[in-house]
């Protein structure tokens, strides 16, 4: 017959299973667990299988393994965990993609809406929509839903922070696609671009308006003063004849016209009919 562990035991290996996990996994997802039961627990479990590992606990117990392993490790990252485990939480161990952890957990809620069908009672077949949402649920309709036993909630675990080699986030950061960041990153360079041209202090993201710029404000000294540069040559002569600014434009959009009207005329030239016979008669007389 097998020893039962003492409850002294059992903590020793508890804490020392908890302290192999932060070892060996970098990645945590800390999950809150209300309502959920010990089947639908062993069902996630058996989902997660693999590169996860799901591991229950009493938060004090977890949060003194976690505080003891970081001082002995030196790793004060983990210490990162400690203001999470608040609640019926739980820690999911995982070396995967954290947002496909995090979708599979949600797979596993289940809508708690039992259904029973015996003879003798009343059958129903057909969907009834007995409450709509911000209606009043009077006493009819509130015994009928405790004689049906109908709880209309959903249990599962859900993710309420991940831990990721010592840094803390939200999980709707998962949710962020490559796209998103693309976006966000040229908004936030945007700003700054804004930002420093308004207080005319140079940044790698102004540096190309800045030069724009200067060069404009050089053109423009240029065109009213004796000062010039090849650039500024061709403004102050467009300025100096202002039809060239008409001119320009036609003038290379037809520069092809002419030899092209030429190659056409040159190919609708008749070939030279001089010598042709007209029904047996030389319209210019015999040699």
């Amino acid at each position: 017959m097998a020893v039962k562990p003492t409850k002294a035991e059992k903590k020793q290996n508890y804490d020392a299973k908890l302290c192999q996990l932060l070892d060996e996994f970098t990645q945590i997802l800390v999950v809150n667990a209300d309502n959920v039961g010990s089947n639908q627990l062993q069902s996630i479990r058996r989902g997660l299988r693999g590169d996860s590992i799901v591991l229950m606990g009493k938060n004090t117990m977890m949060k003194r393994s976690v505080r003891i392993h970081a001082e002995k490790t030196g790793n004060n990252a983990f210490l990162n965990l400690i203001p999470l485990l608040v609640g019926n939480v739980g820690l999911i161990f995982t070396k995967g993609d954290l947002k496909e952890v995090s979708e599979e957990v949600a797979k596993y809620k289940v809508l708690n809406i039992p259904t029973k069908i015996n003879k003798g009672t009343v059958e129903i077949i057909t969907p009834v929509e007995l409450i709509k949402k911000g209606d009043k649920v009077g006493s009819s309709e509130a015994a009928l839903l405790s004689k049906l036993a109908i709880r209309p909630f959903s249990y599962g675990l859900v993710v309420l922070s991940v831990y990721d080699n010592g840094s803390v986030f939200s999980p709707e950061v998962l949710d962020l696609t490559d796209d998103d960041l693309v976006a966000k990153f040229a908004n936030g360079v945007a700003m700054v671009a804004s930002l420093s041209l308004a207080i005319s202090y140079p940044t790698l993201a102004a540096a190309p308006h800045m030069f724009v710029n200067a060069y404009k404000n050089v053109l423009a000294l240029a065109v009213v003063t004796e000062y010039s540069f090849p650039e500024a040559d061709k403004v102050k002569e467009y300025l100096k004849d202002p039809s060239k600014f008409a001119v320009a434009a036609p003038a290379a959009a037809s520069g092809g016209a002419p030899a092209a009207a030429k190659e056409e005329a040159k190919k609708e030239e008749p070939e030279d009919d001089s010598d042709e016979d007209y029904g047996g008669m030389n319209l210019f007389g015999d040699d």
